[in-house]
């Protein structure tokens, strides 16, 4: 099969643990750019925190495209033009702060700084450093977010998160999606909004079909995309849930160049 779209996670995918591409990883997949590949850069980060590494991909160049936010916002790098976007409805954030408050959960969400009434801890610092991010704390959270929102997050402990996982999705019923993209970050997206959903509309705007998609990744937020994908690959050190949802597992992790083992195995002849 000739796969002719590409879809990366950016972290424990892409990025080694310093949250850098490889040396070899950027030279195959430039390589398989210019033998026409499309990339889409298929992340749970906010716009900022992925264009970085689109640039050093030089996605712009040979026509990629960023899905931040968990696909909800996708970009044409090479136009500029937002091929496909979702918001939260308005009345979703009371009462996803409300939620939050009860349980004592940071929550944060996106403009061109993260947003937060929390005092920062480990986490939201990671989720700073992450996206190179500067963190804007406000006085009050629903004043200030007067904007279309397209994702929040809330953090903390792993097994807090798992036990707020199902509360929230009761607490929010169609109104959100809600996943963990991490065991410790709870991502709180529009309606029917993922990683798979959004992609079906890039393959459209394409006009490309599904099993063109070859999807790689590692965390419970990847699961869809995996599964959709014509080829669904997992990394090494991908969450034993997505090895099993996925067509391959690579025999690399994210720090010795399991996306490179993806591409030369599957789409460079």
């Amino acid at each position: 099969m000739t796969y002719k779209l590409l879809a990366l996670d950016l972290d424990g995918t892409l990025t080694n643990r310093q949250k850098e591409i490889t040396a070899r990883t950027l030279a195959v997949l430039l390589r398989a750019q210019e033998k026409g590949l499309r990339v889409a850069l298929a992340s749970g980060r906010p716009e900022q925190g992925v264009l970085p590494l689109a640039r050093a991909l030089r996605l712009e160049r040979y026509g990629g495209f960023t899905a931040a936010f968990n696909g909800g916002k996708i970009v044409d790098l090479s136009t500029g033009e937002t091929v496909f976007q979702e918001t939260l409805s308005p009345e979703i954030l009371p009462r996803l702060y409300r939620f939050a408050k009860t349980h004592k959960a940071a929550l944060v969400t996106y403009d061109a700084c993260i947003v937060t009434e929390d005092e920062p801890d480990a986490y939201l610092e990671l989720e700073a450093r992450i996206n190179r991010m500067n963190i804007r704390r406000v006085e009050n959270f629903l004043d200030y977010v007067s904007f279309p929102v397209t994702k929040c997050l809330l953090m903390g402990e792993p097994e807090k998160m798992a036990l707020l996982e199902g509360a929230l999705r009761r607490e929010l019923g169609d109104g959100a999606n809600v996943f963990r993209s991490e065991p410790f970050f709870l991502e709180v997206m529009p309606p029917r909004v993922d990683k798979a959903y959004s992609l079906s509309k890039l393959l459209c705007y394409l006009g490309l079909r599904r099993k063109e998609l070859c999807a790689v990744g590692d965390g419970f937020n990847d699961l869809t995309m995996l599964q959709y994908a014509g080829l669904g690959a997992a990394m090494k050190n991908a969450q034993p849930a997505v090895k099993k949802a996925a067509d391959y597992v690579t025999r690399h992790d994210n720090d010795h160049d399991g996306v490179a083992e993806v591409v030369e195995k599957f789409i460079l002849p």
